[in-house]
């Protein structure tokens, strides 16, 4: 994805690999990529950050290439914010900051708290991006350094969520539930692929959870889409819905209806 703002830029992580190694202090992490200048990650214009390693292995993954923690290259704590200040100004101006993304940025989730602490010794509007499945890991003060969560909840049907991402649902709900009663805004976000989340039953089971949440400020459908399986491909991974068409109009509009039936705001 190209910059939206002429004066940033998307680049690689950059350090070399040899000058650090992880440390459990949360010092140095994994991190796969970043791109400046996102208008869909948070408010504003955004730095977002995808760090390496992932639990889950959903069928749909777009960024297959970060489930390996060591197919990221290692950064320090100090190489990151000194990337991150570059744009620092900018991202102010425009009501934007720091998105952190992976993989499942909460695999690596010392390094990720103490990024966030930085970002907000220094001012930046913070955005957690979680599939929620180690919400665990992250402790209340961590909470405390992020603004807002975009937290993906993969599908409420236990059945279906283990077959989509290899993992169980209860850990995701569980977090969810620990962020509303925190007060802590969040945005869910639900992939839509037809034929495998779908289910009307599942979208009105996912809604009705969802409507029982104090936090929620909006709820994105996103239309399942097949930009990712080149990536599978290269990878050597035979990619699972390779035949799954993206929704049509009227399924997108059919479930984004059964989310604003429970008086949730749709985007």
């Amino acid at each position: 994805m190209k910059s939206v703002c002429p004066d940033l830029a998307v680049g690689p992580a950059t350090e070399p690999r040899a000058r650090v190694s992880p440390r459990a202090d949360g010092e140095v992490g994994y991190v796969h990529s970043f791109q400046t200048g996102s208008a869909v990650d948070g408010p504003g214009l955004r730095f977002v950050l995808w760090t390496s390693g992932c639990l889950m292995r959903c069928l749909y993954c777009h960024n297959p290439d970060t489930w390996d923690l060591k197919h990221g290259r290692p950064l320090t704590l100090d190489a990151m914010m000194a990337e991150i200040a570059k744009y620092e100004r900018v991202l102010k101006i425009t009501g934007g900051g720091v998105t952190l993304s992976g993989g499942e940025p909460l695999v690596q989730a010392p390094f990720v708290m103490r990024l966030l602490r930085a970002c907000k010794e220094r001012g930046l509007h913070t955005v957690l991006d979680t599939n929620g499945y180690l919400g665990d890991r992250i402790s209340d003060d961590g909470l405390n350094d992020v603004d807002l969560v975009l937290l993906d909840i993969k599908s409420f049907d236990a059945a279906t969520h283990q077959h989509v991402t290899g993992m169980g649902v209860d850990a995701v709900l569980r977090f969810a539930r620990r962020l509303s009663d925190a007060g802590k805004p969040a945005w869910i976000r639900f992939v839509l692929v037809p034929g495998l989340t779908d289910a009307p039953d599942n979208v009105d089971r996912l809604a009705g959870f969802v409507a029982t949440l104090g936090n929620v400020e909006r709820v994105e459908v996103l239309p399942f889409h097949q930009m990712g399986a080149d990536k599978w491909s290269l990878l050597g991974r035979p990619y699972p819905l390779a035949d799954t068409a993206p929704p049509d109009p009227a399924l997108i509009a059919r479930v984004e209806s059964q989310f604003a039936a429970h008086g949730l705001p749709v985007r």
